[in-house]
């Protein structure tokens, strides 16, 4: 199993310690960092200031949000980054939700999955730079026709040469459609919250896009990235505790309440209930009630809490079930150490 640095999005200011721990990732040996956005910092931006000062690792966005830029734009700042590193570029695409699709961007979400398939073909286009691109529609339709245009559009080819063709896309999804379809035209998943309790629905899900004619992959070259809170402590109690407040938030309060994709991630896992009472608590601004409201078998479900030797047995359950590469957090340097060294200890890394 390879090992991934998650750096997120920034909250209400830029964080101070980044450069610190890419610089604890690269050295220790972990395979990737990722950067995150939702709607205040950009993914790209960090990713590219932090890469600047690595050699080896691999750089990742988990995820871009695809209504933040056109296809092309998309697939000219990805062109971009891994020609400046070297091809260590990987674009983690998502489509978010309607709260902050058409809230934030002023875009519209209807037909996500058919925004996505036509999404990624454009931007393969333009890295493959075999011929001008251009799309059918409906959604990126190129060159743009009709009434309102000056009918002088033109298709293009991308100025500059793409280093490679194949940059590898992963998709953030969470639902059985959205992550069949990651399996058919994508190289990879990139799960928010999974858990190898359900492996044998996900693998359900991958094979029927696996499936389907002209998949792109098979299950042997795909890739699961999946995110997970990894703490190594003898105290699984505080640690839960510790938790509940933002699993509260992604569960009740993420998304509009009647599109929460997070929350329907949990309801497939069998909390409905807790679901909806922690969203009716959440939503009514009784946040810390929302959040006692979290059993510790639902953070056990997708974090991985305990000693070290608990631990590593966790992540070769992961990996037994499919994960390639887990993505990890960490609050200093020092942290980023211990993940490896965990993994080394026990012959994972």
């Amino acid at each position: 199993m390879k090992l991934g640095l998650q750096l997120g999005y920034w909250g209400a200011q830029p964080p101070t310690n980044h450069a610190e721990l890419v610089a604890a990732a690269e050295e220790t040996g972990f395979d990737a960092v990722f950067t995150a956005e939702a709607w205040g910092s950009d993914a790209f931006t960090t990713l590219a200031w932090w890469g600047s000062s690595t050699a080896r690792i691999q750089l990742g966005t988990s995820i871009v949000q695809m209504s933040a830029r056109t296809p092309t734009a998309c697939a000219m700042a990805s062109l971009t980054l891994d020609h400046l590193s070297g091809g260590r570029h990987i674009l983690g695409l998502g489509v978010s939700g309607p709260q902050v699709v058409e809230g934030w961007y002023g875009q519209r979400f209807p037909k996500p999955l058919a925004r996505t398939r036509e999404y990624i073909d454009i931007v393969r286009q333009v890295w493959a730079r075999q011929r001008p691109v251009v799309s059918s529609g409906p959604h990126y339709p190129l060159p743009l026709t009709g009434p309102d245009t000056t009918g002088l559009g033109r298709a293009l080819k991308p100025i500059t040469h793409p280093l490679r063709a194949d940059i590898p896309i992963m998709l953030g999804a969470e639902g059985p459609r959205n992550v069949a379809l990651a399996a058919e035209i994508c190289d990879g998943w990139l799960p928010i919250f999974y858990t190898p309790r359900m492996a044998s629905t996900y693998n359900d899900w991958l094979e029927e896009g696996f499936a389907r004619p002209g998949a792109r992959r098979s299950r042997k070259d795909f890739e699961i990235i999946a995110t997970a809170n990894i703490v190594v402590t003898a105290d699984r109690g505080a640690t839960f505790e510790a938790m509940r407040p933002y699993m509260a938030l992604y569960i009740g309060g993420m998304g509009a309440e009647g599109a929460n994709f997070h929350a329907d991630a949990y309801r497939r896992m069998g909390y409905g209930d807790i679901v909806e009472h922690v969203t009716k608590l959440f939503r009514n601004d009784r946040r810390d009630e929302a959040a006692q409201l979290i059993p510790d078998e639902l953070l056990h479900d997708t974090a991985i809490v305990g000693d070290a030797e608990y631990v590593a047995a966790q992540l070769r359950l992961w990996e037994a079930n499919g994960v390639t590469m887990i993505l990890v957090s960490g609050g200093t340097p020092e942290q980023i150490r211990s993940y490896r060294s965990v993994l080394a200890r026990n012959q994972l890394g």
